[in-house]
């Protein structure tokens, strides 16, 4: 139990075993950590007594590497890994990523594109009768007919592409256990329907007939507005209380998702946080140069699951759920105190989060009963009524982990959600936030300024973040540090128009914030934002909204988070002539960026205000 769980053949017959009950494939490398959805599940899976063989990205080119351990006892599990393998290869530009990682020595390439359909192909065509899981975010948020940004085609659940007999979706520890006790008891896996949390395929005469029923692949296919109304029903019932099962249908087969699995209460959640994790990658990677996405979260501790935040272009919602659990504290204290006996740990916790760090329960009580309401949120447009601000016992566990012996400093590096911090009339856990837990930056995630645009996003008003940059900062003063906040914003979300990116760039100008880095809206699977981005259509009000589509769109809008760029001037210009802001462009104290030949021109058009132009037209008329 203490060892790390076989990569090859020869390591689990070292281990002393003849054969596997089953083999877990990944598109990343094997890091035993508890950050990683692999090491999450095989080691559950050893829990219940199980025999895992883990084979970490597959060379599809080669029929043979699928077959490491030969045929499991009982079936295959199958992940793209911690991320969908779209996202790991390609930019939202779609061009090709350079860097991967969750692969040794950060090498690009050691995995296929869409990997879960080719991993279960290859397994398919090596073992036509076993039975194939899969799992992790690429088969999760692509469970149902849904919009693939890089082919710009409506595509069938990923289940029926991958020849899979059944979808694990969410965050998978109860699935995965029943899944496996049922097999191992020998029951057929077609006739394993019933499991909370998962999807699987029947004849549409088979169909049951309760539940929901969404539109079908073929109308989700000819109309984006039966696309929407798919969207607005999936999102819908993603509840664990109150969720319905959904139906889609796919030709002659329909597709069943199964209400979502209840999420892991504290003891659950406590105990597999206590599994014995390496919390390392494999050792076989060192000679390649290790795996860099331990770097960040090695000595990390992740105290909660769930985020009722539910932003827009965020997949949270879909796949881990707006229903917020946590951890004990004894159980992230007692983690903390194991990280600082690792060899290189350096006295510093790099974070105590998770979806969103200063979330310990669900928003309200009316969620325990009820379940989170459909159709609203709990911190946007603005906070609910029924929202429960409290951040004393976060506070608490802070406080507990800053006195363990080793440790020098514990950092909140992971989100936090600002409006909801001012949402509680206490301020301690800001004070002490600002005092002790920030390494001179703090990443906060207000994305636009733009009112509109922000209620496309499912995000809070810009007002919400003023007042807490205003209290950051006067804090830090009065504490005599010199400390910043590192604002995440997004060009281009649907929405956002060249009139709203404009007024994002005057924000910035006038708060002094000077973004190194702006992230263009990326279009992945399972988001309400990539609905809209498809169909131009909001799904909750199938009214049209406006998208920048073309690159060049795309560029205007970024190009004016960062008008203070040289290299950004021709494209800034470019985009105020479009808004209609001409008046941003020269040397006066609002202006954007300054444009001499443009400027001449204009003064030469009031000098010849009144004379003859010899016919031609003059640079600029101001209307």
């Amino acid at each position: 139990m203490s060892e790390y769980l076989p990569l090859t053949k020869k390591e689990a017959e070292l281990l002393g075993w003849t054969s596997v009950d089953f083999v877990y494939v990944t598109g990343d490398a094997y890091v035993d950590h508890p950050s990683f959805g692999v090491a999450i599940i095989t080691r559950v899976l050893e829990s219940q007594g199980f025999k895992v063989g883990i084979i970490s990205q597959p060379d599809w080119r080669n029929i043979q590497s699928i077959k490491e351990f030969g045929k499991p006892k009982y079936g295959f599990f199958v992940s793209s890994g911690n991320i969908d393998s779209m996202v790991a290869h390609y930019t939202v530009a779609k061009r090709k990523r350079s860097e991967d990682a969750y692969t040794p020595g950060g090498k690009a390439g050691k995995r296929p594109d869409r990997a879960v359909i080719v991993y279960c192909n290859m397994i398919r065509k090596a073992y036509e009768d076993v039975p194939i899981v899969i799992g992790g975010l690429e088969a999760s948020l692509r469970r149902f007919a849904h919009y693939d940004y890089w082919d710009d085609e409506v595509k069938p659940s990923i289940l029926f592409e991958s020849k899979a007999d059944l979808i694990s979706y969410g965050m998978g520890e109860k699935q995965t256990i029943e899944i496996a006790k049922r097999l191992s008891n020998g029951e057929n896996i077609k006739n394993i329907t019933d499991v909370r949390g998962t999807c699987y395929a029947v004849e549409t005469s088979n169909t049951p007939l309760y539940g929901v029923e969404c539109p079908s692949y073929k109308n989700v296919c000819e109309s984006k507005k039966e696309y929407a109304v798919a969207c607005k029903i999936q999102m819908d019932e993603q509840d664990h209380i109150r969720g319905k099962l959904i139906k889609q249908r796919h030709n002659k087969m329909m597709l069943v998702q199964n209400p979502p699995m209840e999420p892991l209460n504290t003891d659950e959640l406590d105990w597999v946080y206590s599994l014995p994790y390496k919390r390392a990658y494999h050792p076989s990677y060192e000679k390649l140069g290790g795996v860099p996405g331990i770097q960040e979260v090695e000595f990390s501790v992740t105290h909660n699951r769930g985020c009722f935040g539910a932003c827009n272009f965020c997949s949270l919602a879909f796949h881990q759920g707006r229903y917020v659990t946590s951890r004990s504290k004894d159980s992230i204290i007692n983690e903390v105190k194991l990280l600082t006996t690792m060899p290189n740990f350096k006295s510093y916790i790099h974070d105590i989060g998770g979806p969103s760090a200063n979330f310990r329960k669900p928003s309200c009580e009316i969620q325990q009963k009820n379940g989170l309401c459909k159709g609203k949120k709990c911190l946007a447009p603005k906070p609910c009524p029924n929202l429960i601000s409290n951040h004393e016992e976060y506070l608490d566990i802070l406080r507990e982990a800053r006195k363990v012996e080793g440790v020098k400093k514990v950092f909140v590096r992971s989100g936090i959600r600002f409006d909801y911090l001012m949402e509680d009339k206490d301020r301690t856990f800001l004070n002490e936030l600002v005092e002790h837990h920030v390494s001179g930056q703090l990443k906060v995630a207000p994305e636009h300024c733009s009112a509109s645009v922000l209620d496309y996003m499912g995000k809070p008003h810009i007002e919400a973040y003023l007042k807490f940059a205003r209290e950051y900062y006067k804090i830090s003063k009065s504490i005599g540090k010199e400390q910043y906040l590192v604002p995440y914003l997004m060009s281009s979300h649907p929405g956002s128009t060249i009139k709203d990116a404009v007024e994002l760039a005057l924000f910035l100008k006038k708060e002094k914030i000077r973004p190194e880095q702006v992230q263009d809206f990326y279009p992945t699977p399972g988001t309400v934002s990539t609905c809209m981005f498809y169909t131009q259509l909001d799904p909750y009000t199938l009214k049209e909204v406006y998208v920048a589509k073309s690159s060049h769109d795309k560029a205007l809008q970024r190009a004016l988070l960062q008008y203070f760029n040289p290299k950004n001037k021709q494209l800034v210009i470019e985009a105020l002539k479009r808004a209609g802001r001409h008046d941003l462009i020269g040397t006066g104290p609002k202006c954007l960026v300054n444009d001499n030949n443009y400027n001449q021109n204009i003064r030469n058009n009031k000098n010849t205000k009144g004379k003859k132009t010899n016919g031609k037209k003059p640079y600029y008329k101001k209307k």
